[in-house]
């Protein structure tokens, strides 16, 4: 099992991006700028800024257990990891997509260091989710580019559309949260 993050892109799903983030570290702390107009790629025409809402998740909980969630039509997330670990899982189930049917893994938060953070851009129409996969809470902010319109929040359980990882397995967090552990 491979988990992504900048230094390692390879068989990026179609329209995911990976966005570096300056951590500007002195003795007082750190400071890093999370989203600009100037960034293009990450924010532009149909990437616009509409909200920015961020979560606390405890310690080994998914978000969703049993369902994947997407966007059907319009919504791109933009997710970033303040504290902790996370694990996000993005599956290309767009037919029409040159990589369709590609699971990717991505790790994200304090393990990649200051010059590892990153903005991590989901496409529309994309199953994703994610599990904290660190002994402390996680805190994931997000900058979708669509107010909140529950026409946009689809899931769909595992059992309806089932994925597997490339060694045959079945999609769970489990066997993920298992792996992140042989990682680290």
């Amino acid at each position: 099992m491979e988990f992504l993050n900048l230094q390692n892109q390879k068989n990026l799903i179609k329209d995911v991006i990976l966005f570096p983030l300056k951590v500007n570290r002195d003795p007082r702390g750190i400071l890093v700028e999370t989203l600009k107009t100037t960034w293009d790629g990450i924010y532009g025409k149909g990437l616009e800024f509409a909200q920015m809402y961020y979560s606390i998740t405890e310690p080994g909980v998914a978000r969703d257990t049993d369902c994947w969630h997407y966007h059907p039509t319009k919504q791109v997330d933009r997710f970033g990891v303040i504290r902790g670990e996370l694990v996000v899982a993005i599956f290309d189930w767009r037919k029409d997509s040159t990589t369709f049917g590609r699971l990717n893994l991505f790790k994200m938060g304090e393990s990649n260091g200051d010059e590892g953070q990153y903005l991590l851009l989901i496409p529309q129409n994309t199953l994703h989710g994610f599990v904290v996969a660190s002994q402390k809470p996680a805190i994931l902010f997000n900058y979708p580019n669509q107010l909140y319109d529950p026409q946009e929040e689809g899931r769909i359980r595992y059992t309806e559309y089932p994925v597997k990882f490339d060694d045959g397995r079945g999609f769970s967090w489990e066997v993920i949260k298992e792996e992140f552990k042989r990682e680290v």
